[in-house]
């Protein structure tokens, strides 16, 4: 479990976040919704520990977080996936040097160790075989597993994901969506995905923390956000014309 409890943070003299308290579950998804703007990022980023909070406190299963000294954080963060938007593979390198970055960053495997592991994930997101391939090969859905693929390689008890799902058509994007779904529970990872996509907050939200104007607004999942009273919250779902048909 991931708790945020009580965080604020200020740019200047603008307040982005306000007093935010919520969890997030282990082996689930937890989705952060929320217009752009809404302090949803930095919230992301405040738990990764991208950026301090002005006050309160970030604890992974009741372990301070934000207590910890830098290097302590660094040590922390060998527990961390990160799945950013775009995949922001590099370029220069192929699949499996890309996967095996991580790896070598954070492990004392060997190079036969690394590529067994390399392996093992590229099949786990249905990409056997792609190894020698770069990043100006793939197609934008594929790009994504292989970031997945990335992001899992150390085994991390943490996924972060930022819009998964940017850029890419809605079938693809549902696969995406089912594997980072299908990963989290059987590896039992707390996973915690920043989006707009109101599919995967449809499909998978299995816990929705939705930001407004840096206030925690509402908290529900997947069967209870069509159905809310609140105000700010439907104004936000249903500016999307799927979420509005379905609630016909």
């Amino acid at each position: 479990m991931i708790e945020a409890r009580n965080i604020s943070k200020a740019f200047g003299d603008h307040e982005v976040l306000k007093n935010v308290s919520t969890s997030f579950e282990k082996g689930q998804t937890n989705l952060i919704i929320g217009q752009s703007g809404s302090g949803k990022t930095v919230l992301m980023k405040c738990l990764v520990g991208l950026y301090t909070a002005d006050s309160g406190e970030i604890a992974y299963d009741d372990q301070i977080f934000s207590e910890m000294t830098e290097k302590e954080k660094m040590v922390f963060r060998k527990e961390f996936g990160m799945l950013f938007q775009g995949g922001a593979l590099f370029d220069s390198l192929s699949v499996e040097e890309n996967i095996m970055f991580p790896l070598n960053m954070f492990t004392k495997q060997s190079f036969e160790e690394k590529r067994e592991r390399v392996n093992f994930c590229l099949k786990r997101v249905n990409l056997e075989n792609a190894n020698k391939l770069y990043p100006s090969e793939l197609s934008g859905g594929m790009i994504k597993r292989v970031a997945i693929a990335r992001a899992i390689s150390v085994n991390p008890k943490y996924l972060f994901c930022d819009e998964p799902n940017s850029g890419l058509d809605p079938r693809t994007a549902g696969v995406i969506d089912n594997l980072i779904n299908e990963i989290t529970e059987e590896y039992g990872m707390t996973t915690i995905i920043n989006t707009h996509d109101m599919n995967s907050v449809l499909e998978i939200g299995e816990k929705i923390a939705f930001i407004h104007e840096g206030n925690l607004w509402w908290t529900g999942n997947k069967h209870e956000v069509l159905h809310s009273d609140n105000k700010e919250l439907n104004d936000f779902i249903f500016a999307s014309e799927l979420t509005r048909r379905l609630k016909k």
